[in-house]
């Protein structure tokens, strides 16, 4: 209760006893409307996760369609085409290592005619989107970092489907990402600049130098570079000391979603999983739990 005295108007009085119910109230409203922009946000993730590999495949075959003439090494054929609109698409490397799926990459090895914005998955991820935007102005506030922290998590969430549906981590988001992260924190909104720069950095080292240890121990790559680069991106919005928990989470969430799908039969002992996912809820998981406010 606001303290009344010197006050005599009962109007003002009414209104400053109502302050704090509203201040509330207006709190209440912006996370609302977060959560309603996320919500209309996702159709417009799901055409970016629909269509930015489609266009990556098309660049490839581009490129492989010129080497053919000067060698008979790697050959790309498509192999099967699934649906009337083109969502499913898969292709081999023929006298390669490689085989890519472009449309949902479900663990027995076959695609599947998907839309993605429509059916389940659309819908988890739309009320995911909602709920995490909403997230973002409990966080900070609805002020300019609310925003940022949106269109990072916006960003996340496409790269993560991408790398669940396809296996791939596009440049055209990772490279981006990672610069905006540098000019939000240019004021020191969530790491110092220096923490930024040396996690960018680190993050992409780090994990150059697991894959090439892998690739000298084994003989196989263990990850893609797409990973390096989605971690430097975090690096950059979250600073150099966040980095290891970001890659610790990731890490031990992937390990345990892959015991699971083994135990259960979903995936085979080996076979690589897309890290892409686990990196990216590690890394919304610090910036809404972590962080400096601003």
């Amino acid at each position: 209760m606001i303290d009344h005295q010197g006050t005599d108007l009962p109007v003002i009085t009414e209104i400053l006893d109502g302050i704090g119910p509203l201040s509330g109230l207006s709190a209440l409203l912006t996370a609302a409307l977060a959560a309603l922009l996320g919500f209309l946000t996702a159709k417009w993730l799901a055409a970016i996760a629909a269509r930015l590999p489609r266009l990556i495949q098309s660049e490839w075959q581009a490129r492989e369609g010129a080497r053919r003439c000067k060698s008979s090494l790697a050959v790309v054929a498509p192999r099967r085409k699934l649906g009337r609109r083109g969502s499913s698409y898969a292709y081999s490397v023929t006298g390669g290592r490689y085989s890519l799926l472009l449309g949902r990459a479900n663990f027995n090895g076959r695609g599947a005619d998907i839309n993605l914005t429509r059916g389940q998955d659309y819908r988890v991820v739309q009320i995911l989107t909602a709920a995490l935007f909403a997230t973002c102005v409990w966080r900070f506030g609805p002020s300019p970092m609310a925003l940022c922290a949106m269109g990072l998590v916006a960003a996340l969430i496409v790269l993560a489907w991408i790398d669940f549906y396809s296996g791939l981590l596009p440049d055209a988001i990772t490279l981006p990402l990672t610069w905006a992260g540098l000019l939000v924190n240019l004021g020191g909104a969530l790491a110092p600049l220096p923490h930024a720069v040396l996690g960018a950095v680190a993050g992409y080292g780090f994990l150059w130098m697991i894959f090439h240890l892998f690739k000298f121990f084994t003989g196989r790559d263990g990850m893609g570079y797409g990973d390096f680069k989605l971690l430097a991106a975090l690096g950059a919005w979250l600073g150099l000391p966040v980095i290891p928990w970001v890659l610790l989470a990731a890490a031990l969430a992937g390990s345990v979603m892959g015991l699971l799908l083994t135990i259960v039969g979903r995936t085979r002992c080996g076979q690589p999983l897309p890290f892409g996912p686990y990196l990216a809820a590690a890394g919304m998981l610090a910036l809404l739990l972590g962080g400096q406010s601003p």
